[in-house]
C-alpha cells in the first residue's frame, strides 16, 4: 500500500508537493488553491491494488479540481472510474453545459480520459474514495466507455444498492471478498450498467447484479444481526426481490443465508469478547441476535476453532 501526509513536510511546501507530486504527477489532474488559504492545507492520501484495480482514498483541505485536456494528453490512463464522496460535496462541470452537484454519498462514474471540473461547495475540506479499473479484454463486453463523462449514479436508480455495496465491500471489507478480481469485473459491468451502456438481460450483467446484491444483503445482515427475527423474507422485502432470489444471491458462497447469518453474529460476538473482557458470555450472544446458547457455542467454534471463554482467556493472556 502507498500512504502519503502532508504532516511530513513543511507548512509553507505543503500544498505545492500535494498539486505537483500528488495531482499532477499521480492522478494527472489540475488543483487550484487561493495562495491566501495555502498554508493551511493538509492533506492524506493512500493507494491498494485490489483484483487489479486501485482503491485510493483522499481527505484534504478543500480545493478545485480539474482533468484538462492537457492533463489527458500527458497522462492517458484509460481506466473506469468509480468514486464515492464520503464527505465534502460540490459541483461538478463537464463541460457543453453539463453540469451537477455532488452531494454526499454520492457515487460518480466516468472514463478517466474525460474532461471535469469540481469546485466544492465548502471550506471545510472533503473525504474521497475512488476505485479506478483498467480496461482491458472483453471487461466492458465490446461497450464504449470512452466518452463516459463524469455523472453521479440517482439513489432512485435500480442499480444503486446494488453497486453501493459492492463497492463497499471492495473498499471496505476486502476480507469477505473470495476473489477480487472477479468482484472488479462485476462492478465495472454494473457501472456501465447504471449508465445505460450495457443491458439488465446480458449473463453478465445479471451474474454481476446478483453480486452486488449478495453484498446488499451481507450489509442488511451486518446492520441488523442483533435482531433474532432476521430473516430472508426481510432481506427480499428491503432489497425489492423474490425470496427465492436471497437464496439464489448465497448458493455460489456454498453457505446458506442461514449459515452465513451466524457466521456474522459468532464475529460480532468474537469482536465484543475481545473489547468486554467482564461481560457476560450470554449476554454477548444474545446482543449479536442469537436465540439459544446452542446455537451461538456451535456457530463460534464453527468460526474460531475454540469456545467463547477460551478466546477470552487466550486475549487475557491467560
Amino acid at each position: 500500500m502507498l500512504s502519503f501526509t502532508t504532516d511530513d513536510i513543511d507548512p509553507e511546501h505543503r500544498f505545492d508537493h500535494w498539486r505537483e507530486v500528488r495531482g499532477k504527477s499521480l492522478f494527472g489532474v489540475t488543483i487550484e488553491l487561493p495562495t491566501e488559504r495555502r498554508a493551511d492545507f493538509r492533506g492524506q492520501f493512500s493507494a491498494t491494488d485490489i483484483g487489479g484495480a486501485i482503491i485510493s482514498r483522499m481527505h484534504a483541505s478543500s480545493y478545485r479540481v480539474s482533468r484538462t485536456s492537457a492533463d489527458i494528453a500527458r497522462m492517458p490512463a484509460d481506466s473506469l472510474c468509480i468514486g464515492w464522496q464520503a464527505r465534502g460535496a460540490g459541483w461538478m462541470d463537464v463541460g457543453r453545459g453539463r453540469g451537477h452537484r455532488v452531494a454526499d454519498g454520492d457515487i460518480v462514474i466516468n472514463h478517466s480520459d474525460t474532461t471535469f471540473e469540481a469546485t466544492p461547495e465548502r471550506s471545510d475540506g472533503f473525504d474521497f474514495l475512488i476505485l479506478k479499473i483498467p480496461l482491458s479484454g472483453d471487461m466492458l463486453l465490446g461497450a464504449p466507455a470512452h466518452g463516459l463523462f463524469a455523472a453521479t449514479l440517482l439513489r432512485k436508480s435500480p442499480f444503486f444498492r446494488a453497486l453501493s455495496a459492492l463497492f463497499h465491500a471492495l473498499t471496505h471489507e476486502p476480507r469477505d471478498i473470495i476473489d477480487p478480481s472477479v468482484e472488479i469485473t462485476h462492478i465495472a459491468r454494473l457501472a456501465m450498467l447504471a449508465r445505460g451502456l450495457l443491458l439488465p438481460g446480458m449473463p453478465e450483467c445479471r451474474a454481476a447484479l446478483r453480486s452486488g446484491f449478495y453484498y446488499a444483503a451481507r450489509d442488511i445482515l451486518a446492520r441488523d444481526l442483533h435482531q433474532p427475527a432476521l430473516s430472508p423474507a426481510a432481506v427480499a422485502q428491503e432489497l425489492g426481490i423474490s425470496l427465492r432470489q436471497v437464496h439464489v444471491l448465497f448458493e455460489p458462497t456454498g453457505l446458506s443465508f442461514s449459515r452465513t447469518l451466524s457466521a456474522l453474529r459468532a464475529r460480532k460476538a468474537g469482536e465484543l469478547l475481545a473489547k468486554a473482557s467482564s461481560r457476560p458470555v450470554a449476554n454477548v450472544a444474545y446482543a449479536c441476535g442469537f436465540d439459544s446458547l446452542a446455537t451461538f457455542y456451535r456457530a463460534f467454534r464453527n468460526l474460531y476453532g475454540l469456545t467463547p471463554r477460551d478466546m477470552r482467556a487466550r486475549v487475557n493472556g491467560e
